[in-house]
């Protein structure tokens, strides 16, 4: 019996939530006495998908053949059943991401798997199989019981620590002849990997108390001093002071960034949805009753035109 886990990569480098991953599968494993078994599709070099072995990976599986096909959803679903089955899997492990929320209800019913998207935390208990997951937008959380034998997990970022327990990784190359998807890829419009936003390990994000477009200086000072990208909340993307690929939240991007900066936000649950998975959170506002400081880590109550001057220049003497 094994643990699959289905990696994702842009462009042939693995994304954050990766390693996790595989830790997270690796930390399951000690308690159920299971192999872990990677999955990589596509155009990614046996170096990256190695590297994984380092978090518990005991066998990595490579299938080249699919880069295009793979962009369907059913190819997918047919191609993680066939290896489920050959790899007489127990335990189905993926992110919730966009990609992870369309396969993995097609995934439960071909396995006929318990399916429990968003998962928080390691199972409280193995018998029953009950894991935690966020709920109405991560105000509450729900404690789920599966039921079949085989079950599928999709993980929200940050859900548990990254420990390393290196491992001696079986490598397989595999070709699979699922059938083609019925729609047909006319382009693909690539990514710039490196300046993602859902991938950036810091985010300084700007709200309405930015007071306008011609007000964005600092933060994006801010943000090149931390080598982080930059978001902004809904009303400040629908007033067209920023881009709407910046927006974060629930109608915008689901962030999970290692640290990230709230400057002039008030933190309405909508964009809480989008950002509430982060380690850390800090917030500067104005309103020392914000919601946002309801979940921060730490925060500054003050003029975000005051405070961000301070903060640069504390920032820029770290170099």
């Amino acid at each position: 019996m094994s643990i699959i886990v289905y990696i994702e990569h842009l462009e042939g480098k693995l994304k954050k939530q990766s390693r996790e991953l595989v830790s997270y599968a690796s930390q399951l494993a000690e308690k159920t006495s299971q192999k872990v078994t990677a999955v990589g599709v596509g155009d990614i070099s046996r170096e990256e998908l190695e590297s994984l072995s380092r978090f518990g990976a005991s066998k990595i599986i490579h299938c080249g053949n699919l880069e295009a096909a793979a962009l369907e959803n059913q190819v997918y679903t047919q191609l993680l059943a066939e290896i489920f089955e050959k790899e007489s899997g127990e335990i189905l492990i993926l992110a919730n991401s966009f990609t992870g929320k369309a396969i993995a209800p097609r995934l439960s019913v071909r396995l006929k798997a318990g399916l429990v998207a968003g998962v928080v935390d390691l199972p409280e208990s193995l018998d029953p199989f009950v894991v935690k997951k966020k709920i109405f937008n991560g105000k509450a959380f729900a404690h789920s019981q599966i039921l079949t034998k085989s079950k599928i997990l999709s993980l929200n970022s940050n859900a548990c620590e990254v420990k390393e327990k290196p491992a001696e990784s079986e490598w397989e190359e595999f070709s699979s002849q699922v059938s083609a998807p019925k729609a047909e890829i006319v382009d693909v419009s690539k990514m710039d990997a490196d300046n993602l936003l859902t991938e950036a390990s810091i985010v300084v994000s700007g709200g309405r108390g930015m007071k306008g477009a011609d007000k964005w200086k600092p933060i994006e000072e801010l943000a090149s001093l931390l080598k982080a990208a930059t978001a902004c909340s809904k009303p400040v993307s629908d007033e067209g002071w920023r881009p709407h690929e910046e927006h974060v939240g629930q109608t915008g991007k689901t962030i999970a960034p290692d640290l990230y900066i709230a400057v002039g936000i008030s933190g309405a649950v909508q964009h809480l949805a989008g950002v509430s998975s982060s380690k850390t959170i800090v917030a500067i506002n104005s309103d020392k009753d914000a919601p946002i400081f309801e979940i921060a880590d730490y925060g500054i109550i003050g003029d975000a035109h005051e405070v961000l001057p301070a903060f640069i220049q504390s920032v820029s003497k770290l170099d």
